[in-house]
């Protein structure tokens, strides 16, 4: 059964050993210090809140929310107000004036869209973008993908055959790619795992690896241990750079290695 709004803040306030007036003397300073007697909470109005007879302003949410030790998020939420669904409705609400506008996600259970099902014409063996063959988009809490971002960020599998990044990125790797991070840079690290990786479009595919330009040439330039070679591109025909790679999900065991252990494993049948 789904608690109601007063009841759930009665309870925190029990568990917390707080009385009516407890509530009362502290929300009377939190009241002196913001020089605002709306934020005060006098014991009869609380116990009207508890009851979900009175919906508390924004300032006894406020006084609540820090005499509770909750977020202000959490508190709305009970009332059914979620400030993550402000997003859903940006892309129906269209104004003309330019402006700001916060990307925030305030609580972890939010869903946010990741590719869940490839077109069946994708080709594993080759690095890919992959918002250009996802058959199907599906949903996972916000806590999965803390930093990725749909608007600034798309994402790039590396083919099976794709040695360049080798180790630091394996064949079968998934990459989120941060399309605002094109402008390559010519120093500021300190060693290969901190030097940005780029993946660059070409004439016949794409390709992820360190990057350095010179005038009007890109050299994509892979890691010593793969033994790839380096490859030079003409920026102005040849090679554009996508973005930056900013988070990686990598496989550390090759998918066959799962398979022939389970068939080393596999109790032999009976004839």
């Amino acid at each position: 059964m789904e608690i109601s709004p007063g009841s759930f803040l009665r309870e925190v306030r029990l568990r917390l050993q707080l009385g009516l007036r407890d509530v009362q003397k502290l929300s009377a300073k939190i009241a002196v210090k913001e020089k605002n007697k709306r934020f005060h909470i006098s014991a009869a109005r609380l116990a009207q809140i508890e009851n979900d007879n009175a919906i508390p302003s924004v300032f006894k949410i406020f006084t609540l929310a820090a005499i509770y030790g909750l977020s202000f998020h959490e508190i709305l939420t009970s009332y059914g107000v979620d400030s993550d669904r402000t997003h859903r409705y940006r892309e129906e609400i269209k104004l003309s004036a330019t402006r700001p506008v916060s990307a925030e996600l305030h609580n972890l259970n939010t869903k946010v869209t990741i590719p869940v099902r490839l077109d069946p014409t994708f080709k594993w063996e080759t690095t890919q973008l992959i918002n250009r063959v996802v058959a199907f988009w599906g949903e996972i809490p916000a806590a999965f993908l803390l930093e990725c971002s749909p608007k600034q960020h798309t994402y790039a599998y590396i083919g099976l055959e794709d040695n360049t990044m080798y180790p630091l990125l394996r064949p079968g790797s998934l990459v989120t790619i941060d399309g605002e991070r094109r402008q390559v840079a010519s120093d500021g690290w300190n060693n290969e795992y901190e030097r940005p990786i780029y993946l660059v479009e070409l004439r016949d595919g794409y390709l992820c690896g360190w990057c350095h330009v010179s005038e009007s040439h890109i050299t994509i330039l892979p890691h010593p241990i793969s033994k790839a070679p380096p490859r030079i591109f003409s920026l102005a025909t040849e090679a554009e750079v996508i973005g930056q790679v900013v988070a990686v999900a990598m496989r550390l065991v090759p998918p066959q290695a799962r398979t022939t252990q389970a068939r080393d494993t596999a109790l032999p049948t009976q004839s």
